[in-house]
């Protein structure tokens, strides 16, 4: 009989994720019943929010659970479907969990497609036309709003959100787009290939005068995914009107433990007549049919890059969830688990 690997969550960290945090247990894989479907992990995503479903905190999604299977996106193939619509062989995008196998009951509203037959790619459904690219179209399109002649600031502009957000202003008009990154190699990347126009170390201790001299006259729109300082320097650096989305703050660790320094630069958001706004991806489920549609566009013209991290092998999922935090990744953080048959 086929095993099942399972990572569970054995204890809430308090800071770094490591695999002592979670108990690997085999067991064996039963038939789907009816109506479920049972599907063979093949990539699993990363994200920042991850960490925060560890925290037993209230949060827009219920915490992980204690001896529950760590949640994840993934892509899969389906090995036997009790369920119409899915077939085996199929391959399909949904929440998988760190977990070799998973049963899944789409009539009960588990989170379960089928992947566009001209997709590609897999691993694109969890990047680019996935919830990271979806998140992007967002955060721009209908907070930051980028006009013709825009400057814009994306913050951890190496990720794999930061780098499409970026992008995406480019191609809704924006005339120069910046970013910050750690490493030379991150700042050079999306540079010559994200096309950013300049990409600041914000490491540097001299990072607000940076800020200033890449753009002069202010930022129009920033897309922060950072928070902390990096976020309250680029508040002392927009001009009238701006727009500041809030996409993540990973410069926290998503730790249940509030940061130590708050901000004090948001009187600019008065005296500059700013906005800003935070938001969730899933709030906006009713336009993922036009974001993908329209970053598919982007893609086929050539405009959208993209940069992919993979991970081998499932036991190696919490340290893959931390290496978000250790910056070490560049693009889309993925764990592959197996090859599709």
């Amino acid at each position: 009989m086929t095993t099942n690997l399972r990572l569970l969550l054995r204890e809430r960290p308090t800071g770094r994720v490591e695999a002592l945090h979670f108990e690997a247990v085999r067991e064996p894989v039963a038939d789907p019943g009816a109506g479920e479907v049972l599907v063979r992990t093949c990539w699993l995503a990363f994200a920042p929010a991850q960490r925060g479903y560890l925290n037993d905190v209230p949060s827009y999604v219920p915490p992980v659970a204690i001896g529950e299977v760590m949640r994840a996106t993934g892509v899969g193939q389906v090995v036997t479907s009790a369920q119409p619509g899915f077939a085996a062989g199929d391959l399909v995008l949904g929440s998988l969990g760190w977990q070799e196998y998973a049963t899944l009951a789409p009539r009960d509203g588990a989170p379960l497609e089928l992947l566009p037959p001209d997709i590609g790619d897999p691993k694109l459904a969890l990047g680019v036309l996935g919830t990271t690219g979806v998140t992007a179209w967002v955060g721009m399109r209908l907070i930051g709003r980028p006009a013709a002649g825009d400057t814009v600031l994306v913050t951890a502009a190496a990720g794999a959100t930061g780098s499409l957000a970026g992008q995406i202003a480019r191609a809704m008009g924006a005339a120069r787009v910046v970013g910050t990154a750690s490493t030379l190699e991150k700042q050079a990347w999306v540079r010559d290939v994200a096309g950013f126009d300049d990409c600041i170390d914000y490491r540097d201790p001299k990072v607000f005068r940076r800020l200033r001299e890449s753009a002069p006259d202010g930022f129009d729109v920033v897309f922060d995914n950072v928070g902390g300082t990096l976020l309250d320097d680029a508040l002392a650096n927009i001009r009238i009107g701006a727009r500041v989305v809030l996409c993540g703050s990973i410069s926290t660790g998503y730790e249940p433990k509030r940061p130590e320094v708050g901000l004090r630069n948001y009187q600019f958001l008065t005296t500059r007549r700013a906005r800003m706004e935070g938001f969730i991806v899933i709030d906006h489920a009713d336009r993922v049919p036009e974001a993908r549609a329209e970053l598919r566009r982007w893609i086929d013209k050539g405009q959208l890059h993209w940069a992919e991290d993979v991970v081998e092998g499932l036991e190696a999922a919490p340290a893959t969830l931390q290496r978000l935090f250790d910056g070490q990744n560049l693009g889309k953080q993925l764990l592959h688990v197996a090859d599709p048959a």
